[in-house]
This record gives structure tokens, C-alpha cells and sequence, in this order.
């Protein structure tokens, strides 16, 4: 096992909006190191919402992640050979990566149309609370729910 935690790595924000989130956006969606082609589907979808919705994009993405976030989720726990799902909070970081990872997956499965506007229309029903992303976040917070029973059995 390791003995120490490693160190969080600063991220810098990005170029445009001067935003850290905008940037680990853009890292979340890097495929195969094309790093200019991450950092225009999230330009593109970043003026989709502009222009769909009137307001400043960067604070509905911001809102998106706020809504999508979990507060609780289940972990796995082994205790005297049976494995209990024991409900625990989200610390902030993690809170913010797995709501990149759920808004990419439902994007992922929305049809048709190119990668930025499917990521824009994700984006837009996230920060109006609804859509997949949205349903993935109250399932969690439903197991969570269901498995409160267990919370003696915490880390």
C-alpha cells in the first residue's frame, strides 16, 4: 500500500474563458492526445449555449455540474465476508468528476447530430435539472437512500 496520498496537480484554466471547470472539461473529453480537437467541441457547445440561451455559458455549465453532482453515494465494504453497500458523502473534487463522466455518458447516448450540440443540449437539460445525467444522480441518491441501514459501517 502507499504511504502517502499523492498531491493534487494545479490545473490551469483555459485560454478563453479563464475557467479551471472549462479546462478539466476539455481534459475529460481528450481522446488519444488531440487536445485542439477537445478544446473546440467544448468552444462550439460553450457558444451553442450562448446563443440558444442568452446568458453567460460558462455559468450554466457551472450550474450543470452543481445539479448533477451527487451528495451521496454507496461504497463497497467487507465486513466479517459479507460486502455491505454502505452510503458515504462526495468530497467536492470527485463530485465534479463524476459529473463530467455522467453528462459525457448521457452525451454519448443522445442520437444524431454532431458531438458539441448533443454536449450542448446535455448541458442545457442538466442545468435545468433534467435528462440522463440528471436520472443517474437521483439513482445514486435512491441506493444511497435504500442502504442507510448500513452507515454505522463507515471508513
Amino acid at each position: 500500500m502507499r504511504r502517502t496520498k499523492p498531491e493534487k496537480r494545479k490545473i490551469e484554466p483555459d485560454l478563453k474563458y479563464n475557467n479551471v471547470n472549462v479546462q478539466v472539461l476539455i481534459q475529460h473529453i481528450l481522446k488519444q492526445g488531440k487536445k485542439s480537437t477537445a478544446t473546440r467541441i467544448v468552444y462550439d457547445m460553450l457558444d451553442i449555449v450562448q446563443d440558444k440561451t442568452k446568458k453567460d455559458p460558462v455559468e450554466a455549465l457551472e450550474a450543470a455540474f452543481k445539479n448533477v453532482g451527487p451528495v451521496m453515494e454507496v461504497r463497497p465494504r467487507r465486513v466479517g465476508g459479507a460486502t455491505y453497500q454502505v452510503p458515504m458523502e462526495v468530497d467536492a473534487h470527485r463530485r465534479l468528476t463524476l459529473s463530467i463522466r455522467w453528462i459525457l455518458a448521457a452525451t454519448h447516448n443522445r442520437g444524431g447530430r454532431s458531438f458539441s450540440e448533443k454536449l450542448a443540449a446535455e448541458i442545457m437539460d442538466a442545468a435545468e435539472n433534467q435528462g440522463s445525467s440528471i436520472k443517474k444522480r437521483e439513482e445514486t441518491h435512491k441506493m444511497a437512500e435504500a442502504n442507510r441501514a448500513f452507515s454505522h459501517f463507515r471508513f
